[in-house]
């Protein structure tokens, strides 16, 4: 599970608890000046049915200022003209005590206007928000740096010629800081572990003896520098029985059965830059005479930005009496997900003197601080009954690097602990997480999440077992792959058809797999000293974090012109896109008019105590009585959430505003008119109305335009509005409502409605929440609270086969083509799918290949790292004009769409690993595989 992510009404209420009179306002409606908050259809975006471009697209390429980056003080309406430029100054070492900054080694002329250091915070009462989470805000004399990088004090310049001259001399040298005693490297606990354990029935569909979502997922204890599983509970305790289970486990791995083959290997991943294309930044203004703070970032947390923000300058000595505060699009493969930038970006603009205050790292600062990706330690076991091939056991311990905060850490190793099975069935699993702490960079959110780690791994092991035991590495994977109905490691069953075996068959019929060994003896005889192999991978991947809420505002106009009011934000993935063209199914065509990125809701006035992961199931009980309370306001960007949990929202809002009103409006045409009008010598039925070509038809009843249905839904007083609320803890809520006289029931927890412009006064009088009426349900069914211990049960699959060429004397890789198919049920937009696909690829072959960092001393902490030393992939490396992408057909033509945005990238890591042995003969461990590796293997 991932950190909570704050909601508008909590941010609100705990604004005005503060006394500070708070906004969240996306970045293109403050700049109001510049381009309008609400989008409309472009031109020519829609041809033949499809779209054409992406709808953000011109924005982005005509140089709006969509992105904080591009934004400086003159662009904001009420900011001053006048812009100051702040920098850091961090440290390069670990192992002596920081005594402080020297500023004489700046040329005469460069003092910066305002030095912040920690004794600066500490007298004005300014502090990091949830330190244990985000760390200090600056290092303290005194003390030994955490962190290789660690920020010890920020100067800011009222000029920018200065700015840039004091930070030509101060960057790649650590002139400006001193030093004391040799300390060594502090000792530090660990930031989390836990175990996932299960032990199945006799069958996969009989009820497990043990597992997480029957029982309990086992949390370490944090101590000693070390993580420690509970002893000593009462007999009976869920923890004491997992652990008793796992010991079982263990002792049949170190001494199987006759008939088992067992094989153990240690795997390493390195560590990642996300390489982001915008870096971290912000420009913050504090007007000192009138308390107010403007703050501009790139971030997918805004409202817990926002909040924390609230927390760091209430109790200082600044007088603080309201907050602005605008997120810009952004784009950060999750990396600016609850990173700790925008805090130095409000901070420093507290001392900017007045003047707005702007902080932009450039790459070189940008890799010495922004968040990584997480390196892991893996030890995995697997058991194989040597005659069927099947596999009886699954064991794994993962270990972490977190760097020098916390952050998501404990998440990111949970997920990928329990992912680690990959596409398989286990009757019997022990997978067990730490996530330790050290002296390097941060790592926190990154696509992937962890996944990518430990499900690489798994199939590097498959394929060897595969090879040892004398089967078709495809065949052993279609033996084990699991099927619908049954249970992954956490004794959850997946929602829906698991499709992997589809594209495992897929695989195994292409010539490049059937063919690979006469292919391999051409090729190498047609090109001596280069060495051909063929690898294959297959995986599934998670979409979102067991709290996914969101909110729809959907109405029709007079007109019929679409209006749409949605939560989801654009962090370049196309989810603005997206979600424009679904309210089609419903009503016809996308949505004309949409605000995007939607803070205030009081058409649905809600509450929640905003902690989905960790109430009891007593307090949702309880809490459910009310009907404007729900579990969590909205998600924030993250997770692969847009595809399926968003426009699950979208679509029942489109839904609704159709079955609750246009759909009465269509029938009140169908049949007015003498003797019950022309549906009456019909039979005229809901399910057989479908949208063609822009007309509602059903049967053979007269098509009915938009246009004329809304007419008439509005003359009618029908519901011409609706704003609804979803959440989804690996189930969706349902609830009912007394609708207009009628019962009804939705995968929704809460609705508004709007009348149209001939409704009744008793109707007009209850629209008193911005227009709409808030509709309490009658009851509601929110899945349990003991569902958090599914830890995924949406999937979404993909396998990538490739065919490599490694060069016998330099060792370097070369992809000759590769292969990918994916399940991801029904596509919204197929372009923005195969740019997905696309550029997940290409990130994984720098996975596999290239990207690497040390991670202490030498390491990007170190302030000396740039792209002219972190090797990303070109496009002469990722076989551009010779890759292929299929996409299986969705079971239905409601299949829903799968997040797919984090699974593109996994299984193309795996392949390169397997089709390297299958060249060389020789199997890796350790990512990547660069030349100099492969090299020193074939010497």
């Amino acid at each position: 599970m991932r950190p909570r992510d704050l909601s508008r009404r909590e941010f609100l209420q705990a604004a005005a608890a503060a006394g500070v009179a708070a906004s969240v306002v996306p970045l293109d409606q403050a700049l109001g000046a510049m381009q309008g908050g609400t989008v409309t259809q472009p031109p020519g975006w829609i041809e033949g049915g499809r779209v054409r471009f992406r709808r953000d697209g011109i924005p982005k390429v005509a140089g709006e200022k969509v992105f904080a980056i591009d934004v400086r003080a003159r662009d904001m309406p009420g900011w001053p003209d006048t812009q100051s430029h702040g920098l850091f100054l961090r440290v390069a070492r670990a192992d002596r005590v920081f005594e402080g900054i020297d500023l004489s080694v700046l040329d005469e002329g460069l003092a910066p206007d305002v030095a912040v250091t920690a004794g600066t915070l500490a007298r004005d009462g300014v502090s990091m928000p949830e330190e244990d989470f985000y760390g200090a805000l600056l290092l303290p004399a005194g003390e030994t740096p955490v962190f290789l990088g660690q920020p010890v004090a920020v100067l800011i310049y009222h000029d920018y010629a200065r700015f840039r001259l004091a930070k030509r001399r101060l960057q790649f040298t650590e002139d400006a800081i001193r030093y004391g005693a040799e300390t060594g490297y502090l000792p530090r606990d660990p930031y989390g572990g836990a175990r996932f354990v299960r032990v199945g029935g006799p069958t996969p569909d009989a009820p497990d003896d043990f597992s997480p979502l029957k029982d309990a997922t086992v949390f370490a204890r944090v101590a000693n520098r070390s993580t420690e599983w509970p002893e000593g509970a009462a007999e009976g305790d869920p923890d004491q029985q997992a652990l008793h289970h796992a010991a079982r486990i263990r002792a049949e791995l170190e001494a199987p059965p006759a008939d088992w083959a067992v094989y153990r290997r240690q795997y390493r991943s390195q560590y990642v830059d996300p390489a982001a294309l915008e870096t971290d930044n912000g420009n913050a203004w504090y007007d000192g005479d009138t308390g107010q703070l403007h703050v501009v970032t790139g971030t997918q947390s805004p409202y817990t930005n926002a909040d924390h923000i609230i927390d760091m300058v209430r109790n200082s000595r600044f007088d603080f009496a309201a907050l602005s505060f605008h997120p810009g699009y952004t784009v950060g493969y999750g990396q600016k997900e609850h990173h700790s930038f925008p805090y130095y970006v409000a901070m420093a603009a507290l001392y900017g003197d007045g003047r707005p205050v702007r902080l932009a790292l450039d790459r070189w600062e940008h890799f010495q601080s922004a968040i990584k990706r997480h390196p892991f330690d893996i030890d995995t076991t697997i058991a194989v009954d040597r005659e069927t091939g099947l596999f009886t056991s699954l064991a794994a311990d993962l270990v972490g690097d977190g760097g020098g905060r916390k952050n998501f850490s404990p998440s990111v190793g949970q997920v990928s602990a329990s992912a680690l099975q990959s596409i398989y069935y286990f009757p019997k699993s022990d997978l067990a997480v730490t996530m330790n702490a050290s002296r390097a960079p941060t790592a926190g959110s990154m696509r992937g999440y962890g996944t990518l780690q430990s499900m690489v791994t798994t199939e590097m092991l498959v394929d060897e077992i595969a090879g040892d035991l004398g089967i078709d590495a495809i065949d052993l994977r279609r033996r084990n792959v699991l099927r619908a109905g049954m249970k992954n490691t956490q004794g959850a069953i997946p929602g829906g058809a698991i499709r992997a075996d589809e594209l495992l068959q897929a695989a195994a019929d292409d010539p490049i797999w059937r063919n690979r060994a006469r292919r391999k003896a051409e090729w190498e005889a047609a090109h001596p000293g280069h060495l051909y192999g063929v690898g294959f991978a297959a995986v599934h991947k998670d979409y979102g974090t067991g709290a996914e809420a969101a909110l729809v505002q959907m109405e029709v106009a007079p007109d019929g012109r679409i209006r749409m009011r949605h939560v989801v934000s654009e962090i370049g993935c196309g989810a603005t896109t997206a979600q424009m063209l679904i309210p089609a199914e419903h009503l016809g065509r996308p949505a004309d008019d949409v605000e995007f990125a939607a803070v205030d809701w009081p058409s649905l006035p809600l509450t929640s105590n905003n902690e989905p992961y960790t109430m009891s199931q007593e307090e949702q009980d309880r809490r459910a009585q009310d009907p404007h309370w729900v579990p969590r306001i909205t998600s924030p960007r993250s997770a692969s959430n847009s595809a399926y949990y968003q426009s699950h929202a979208t679509r029942e809002a489109a839904r609704l505003l159709f079955e609750l009103g246009l759909w009465k409006a269509a029938v009140s045409i169908w049949t007015e008119g003498i003797g019950g009008g022309q549906a009456a010598p019909l039979v005229l039925r809901r399910e057989n109305a479908e949208w063609r070509d822009g007309l509602l038809v059903c049967g053979g009843l007269e098509p009915l335009s938009l246009e004329r249905l809304a007419d008439r839904a509005h003359r009618r007083g029908e519901i011409t509005g609706v704003t609804i609320h979803t959440f989804n803890r690996w189930a969706w809520t349902e609830a009912e409502f007394d609708v207009d006289g009628a019962r009804l029931r939705a995968p929704i927890d809460a609705l508004s409605v709007q009348w149209g412009r001939g409704a009744s006064q008793a109707r007009r009088a209850r629209m008193t929440d911005a227009g709409y009426a808030f509709v309490p349900r009658t009851s509601v069914s929110y899945p349990p609270v003991q569902r958090n211990n599914a830890a995924v049960v949406y999937y979404a699959p993909n396998a990538a086969l490739v065919e490599l060429s490694v060069n016998g004397g330099t060792g370097e890789v070369t992809l000759l083509s590769h292969r990918s198919w994916m399940e991801c049920g029904t596509q919204i937009v197929p372009e923005l799918v195969s740019g997905q696909l696309q550029g997940g690829i290409a990130m994984g072959i720098g996975h596999a290949l290239f990207e690497d960092m040390p991670r202490y001393e030498d390491g990007p902490g170190n302030g000396t790292w740039n792209f002219n030393r972190y090797r990303l992939p070109r496009a002469s490396d990722v076989a551009v004009w010779s890759q292929t992408g299929t996409v299986l057909p969705p079971l239905s033509d409601t299949d829903p769409p799968k997040g797919i945005a984090e699974v593109v990238m996994i299984p193309i890591v795996a392949a390169i690993a397997n089709a390297v042995h299958h060249a060389t003969g020789h199997r890796f461990y350790d990512y990547p595989l660069t030349s100099e590796r492969i090299q020193q293997v074939l010497t």
